[in-house]
């Protein structure tokens, strides 16, 4: 349960959805599936402390390069 009744940024309604997060750390990036309660009428995404944690987690392995746990989906490319 969310300590929030509506949104806190403009006071629509939140349901929980799962969303996906991209998260940076170094040189890579990872994607993950989470649950979150969304607003419906803003978007904002406000997350469970534990996802929170999680977060800070996976972010720190990327930026430490400890990424053998975690499934490749492909190559990023930068184009200039």
């Amino acid at each position: 349960m969310m300590p929030f009744e509506k949104c806190p940024v403009c006071g629509g309604e939140l349901v929980e959805k799962e969303v996906e997060k991209l998260l940076r750390g170094g040189i890579h990036a990872a994607i993950l599936r989470v649950h979150a309660e969304v607003c419906l009428h803003c978007g904002e995404r406000l997350y469970s402390p534990q996802t929170i944690r999680r977060f800070e987690d996976v972010r720190a392995k990327l930026e430490r390069q400890q990424t053998e746990e975690f499934q490749p989906l492909g190559l990023s490319f930068q184009v200039a």
